[in-house]
């Protein structure tokens, strides 16, 4: 049915001319109030302006302002999914935070048949190469065995004992503290799960490599906040790396976050991923790790036959022959490194060799990527201590 026109023809065509402003939402207030008191009295007009406003609904739906009441917790949940919330931390844990973050990144935007990638593992052994070939999902077990260290020192479960029976239902297990073997357990008991589990098919193979992520990244968040929670005096606390050796927990902190990058840059390597260094900040605290470790690696090389003897003796504390480390770079420095003894102090008036070396390659030396030989070094002093030199920071590298 159409309603009666107004009694003006003009009035009418000009309030329907305004119909689409109207619709719009375009229209002054006084030809708002004009049009819809025209449209009270001409159905034909309120037909035409009805229709105009469903075109305008589907083209442009007029939506609330406000905020979806559930947009924060969804937001959140997702934020706490892909990183935990992030704590205070001490400055020598902080390397250890950024790597294992860069690298779980890493490993979240990998394909899952990536998961079984062969990955090449170097380092020193009484001065010669090794090298083993395992998955990634393997560089992941090891990275969370030898994490474990710090794991039980801190008071934490021991990843090797997950899964172990419960105390009094069978033989103790040992803890075990030297990395290599820690790492070979864990290898060989995930590839006894495997066989037990009538060698996983692909599928189930990947899936058991997001649980070690899994694990790995709840243990590394485990870490961080113990170490953070604990108070300065934790920072002294020593951490066993087997054969007597051991190291207070800041330093083993940087020691994960050292192998952690390198092992990252491994998986990055054999999966075509690009990778860059650390920050500067914490590349520097990583090279100065391995610069304060090479007096006394030094010295236990030489008690063992594989470094000449000392020149001199020197009384601990006074001043000894000392090798001048520039390192070049980003994150890089000097460093002087007493030579006689570890308890000797370094001192540049004594300085009998200097090397220099781009930072990056000191780093893949120590971790056993390069050979001393192949160490791109500039350098002048005794040949005999430089060579001991590279030797000594090429043993840092395990597996």
């Amino acid at each position: 049915m159409t309603g009666r026109p107004t009694s003006d023809p003009a009035d009418h065509q000009l309030l329907k001319s305004l119909l689409g402003a109207w619709a719009l939402a375009a229209c002054s207030a006084e030809e708002s109030a004009a049009v819809e008191e025209h449209l009270t009295d001409c159905g034909s007009c309120a037909d035409e302006a009805r229709r105009l406003r469903e075109a305008v609904a589907l083209l442009h739906p007029q939506d609330s302002l406000d905020l979806d009441p559930g947009l924060r917790s969804k937001v959140l949940a997702t934020a706490l999914d892909r990183r935990r919330p992030r704590i205070p931390l001490p400055l020598w844990a902080e390397p250890y935070d950024a790597e294992t973050a860069r690298l779980d990144a890493l490993l979240h935007d990998m394909g899952e048949a990536e998961w079984g990638a062969p990955v090449r593992l170097s380092w020193y052994e009484e001065d010669a190469p090794a090298s083993r070939e395992i998955s990634v999902a393997g560089v992941i077990g090891h990275l969370m065995a030898v994490d474990g260290l710090v794991a039980l020192s801190l008071g934490l479960p021991d990843p090797l004992h997950m899964g172990a029976p419960p105390e009094g239902e069978g033989p103790a297990r040992p803890v075990l503290t030297c990395p290599g073997e820690r790492t070979e357990t864990f290898w060989k008991e995930a590839g006894s799960a495997h066989e037990q589990q009538q060698r996983l098919t692909a599928e189930l193979r990947r899936s058991h490599a997001g649980t070690v992520r899994g694990v790995w990244r709840d243990q590394n968040y485990s870490l961080i906040r113990t170490a953070s929670f604990a108070g300065g005096g934790v920072a002294d606390l020593g951490v066993p790396y087997g054969a007597g050796v051991s190291l207070p927990l800041r330093d083993a902190f940087l020691d994960r976050a050292f192998e952690c990058w390198m092992h990252a840059w491994d998986v990055a390597r054999a999966i075509d991923y690009p990778y860059v260094v650390p920050d500067a900040a914490h590349l520097h605290q990583l090279m100065d790790l391995a610069a304060r470790l090479l007096p006394g690696v030094i010295a236990e090389r030489r008690r063992t036959g594989l470094a000449a003897p000392p020149r001199r003796l020197v009384a601990a504390g006074s001043p000894g022959r000392t090798l001048h480390l520039e390192l070049e770079g980003e994150g890089g420095g000097d460093w002087y490194i007493p030579l006689d003894s570890p308890a000797a102090m370094a001192s540049p008036g004594e300085m009998v060799a200097h090397v220099a070396l781009e930072g990056l390659e000191f780093c893949r030396l120590a971790a056993g990527h390069v050979s001393p030989e192949e160490a791109a070094a500039g350098h002048d002093g005794e040949r005999g201590e430089i060579r001991d030199f590279l030797y000594a920071t090429a043993s840092l590298s395990r597996l």
